[in-house]
């Protein structure tokens, strides 16, 4: 194929591709068109309005994919210029330095699998994914919580067999994925290199785990070792760290990102895409569920109903007004206490403010505990100790977890959870599904899991308080992902005293 630019576009239709590196391809084409594809590329940053840079008025709240200095894109946005030529019917011609797909079989891919004496089978869809991975080269993988992630990453980088870097967002993801890696054959002590709170960068090691917290100042020289690049649960990736991370792998051209969920916005989707590659949807957590692949699981909603005289006193709140109420709000914080008691099996109870309700919330549940085994989780505890948690919850039948949203939410893989509790009001999706994975894992001693979503009512006249709006969202969650839901209003006896 040629490569001469300039005798593409003698036709004013033709786009001609060509390859940069691993991260950016060069766009030749009409100044119009190129104005098109700045246009087309360009979206709001979601939120763009609360932002700084913006009520200062030094941004105008857009993050452009394509850039009109260089004529450069994210090399993993090449199939959304397809849709755009085809759109427009422009002619897209392909420079020779633009790779083909792999052939690679869903025969070969069982043949390797195989030769792996894994201690159990891989299901069809992953390896499904798994033999996508390979043909495509690089892929934004779709695949929900418990569905097995962890085994789709392995397989990858036993295939390949390269200087590997697998990038998560919690210092618990590094401690499990190595486990994980063990437990499916591996000698992870000979192989693998963990980075986390300080640890050595430097490794001889085949595949290196990290928190992305722990790299992403590194320069392009320590990235250029890496030829295949893994990020697991890419969606929590902070965007400026990741973008700093995946552009200095630009001599990495095996690329993927695994994600049990997106937020639904097009910004977040296509910036992820760009840097890994296409989205492949692998499963959905209703077709696992349907299969016997993840526990039955059961949504009850809990809204608290508060007297008209808190409603009144609350009226002209704002969010974070309503927030301090809530969560010092001493019945509602005893209702949640006297639930958890109630709950049989062992329970993950998950709260957003450390001090301010974490620690009250555990305080109170650990009172009139008996002999339950209770445990408090956050950010100053050490992987070590949350891993211990994990274990010993595995082999308990009536413990409790308090934790963090940002511990526990994401990556904990504990299969003896019965029961999962909302004690913060949140409207992220990600956040929302992320954690209800955590009580979707088949356990030994586990028929159903049940989440109990409380949400708070403090309405006045027509004027929707924040937190039940966003108790709305979460519907909008649930029934996207069709799971069934059943809706309870309890009456909260509260005298404002605030």
């Amino acid at each position: 194929m040629q490569s001469n630019g300039k005798n593409l576009l003698k036709d004013y239709n033709n786009i001609l591709i060509s390859k940069v590196n691993d991260v950016y391809a060069h766009i030749h084409c009409e100044s119009s068109m190129a104005r098109e594809l700045n246009e087309y590329f360009t979206f709001y940053v979601p939120g763009y309005k609360f932002m700084p840079q913006f009520r200062n008025k030094m941004w105008d709240g857009k993050i452009r994919l394509f850039d009109l200095r260089t004529n450069q894109i994210y090399y993993g946005l090449i199939p959304h210029l397809e849709n755009f030529s085809k759109e427009r019917s422009y002619n897209i011609i392909y420079n020779d330095n633009i790779e083909a797909n792999e052939e690679f079989s869903l025969s070969e891919a069982n043949d390797f699998v195989s030769s792996l004496s894994l201690p159990f089978s891989a299901r069809d869809y992953q390896l499904n994914a798994f033999t996508y991975a390979i043909r495509n080269r690089r892929g934004l993988l779709l695949s929900p919580t418990a569905s097995g992630k962890s085994l789709i990453i392995y397989l990858i980088l036993r295939y390949y067999s390269c200087k590997t870097l697998i990038v998560v967002p919690t210092i618990s993801l590094v401690a499990q994925l190595y486990k994980d890696f063990e437990d499916y054959g591996f000698d992870s002590d000979k192989h693998v290199h963990q980075i986390m709170s300080g640890a050595e960068k430097q490794t001889e090691h085949q595949v290196t785990i990290s928190t992305w917290q722990s790299i992403y100042k590194m320069s392009k020289k320590w990235f250029s070792q890496f030829d295949l690049v893994i990020g697991d649960e890419a969606h929590l990736f902070k965007a400026k760290s990741l973008i700093s991370i995946l552009t200095k792998l630009e001599t990495c051209k095996h690329r993927f990102g695994l994600t049990g969920t997106l937020d639904g916005t097009q910004t977040h989707r296509l910036v992820l895409e760009g840097l890994f590659g296409k989205v492949k949807k692998i499963t959905t957590t209703k077709e696992l569920i349907d299969t016997g692949k993840l526990a039955k699981f059961k949504i009850k909603c809990l809204i608290l109903s508060y007297e008209d005289s808190v409603r009144n006193a609350c009226k002209n709140y704002k969010y974070q007004d309503e927030i301090d109420f809530l969560i010092t709000c001493y019945e509602r914080n005893k209702f949640i206490k006297n639930l958890t008691h109630s709950l049989k099996g062992n329970t993950l109870l998950l709260y957003q403010l450390v001090e301010k309700h974490g620690k009250v919330l555990y305080n109170m549940i650990r009172e009139n505990a008996g002999e339950r085994r209770i445990f408090f989780i956050h950010g100053g505890v050490n992987v070590e100790e949350r891993e211990d948690v994990r274990k010993i919850t595995e082999q308990e039948s009536n413990a409790i977890i308090v934790a963090s949203y940002g511990t526990f939410s994401t990556g904990i893989n504990i299969k003896n959870l019965h029961n999962i509790i909302f004690a913060s009001p949140s409207k992220s999706k990600i956040r929302t599904l992320q954690s209800i994975g955590r009580g979707l894992r088949i356990g030994d001693n586990k028929e159903v899991a049940t989440l109990y979503d409380i949400s708070d009512d403090i309405t006045y006249k027509s004027r929707k308080n924040f937190t039940i709006q966003h108790f709305s969202e979460r519907m909008k969650f649930y029934n996207e992902e069709k799971f069934g839901y059943k809706i309870y209003t309890i009456k909260l006896r509260k005298k404002h005293g605030r």
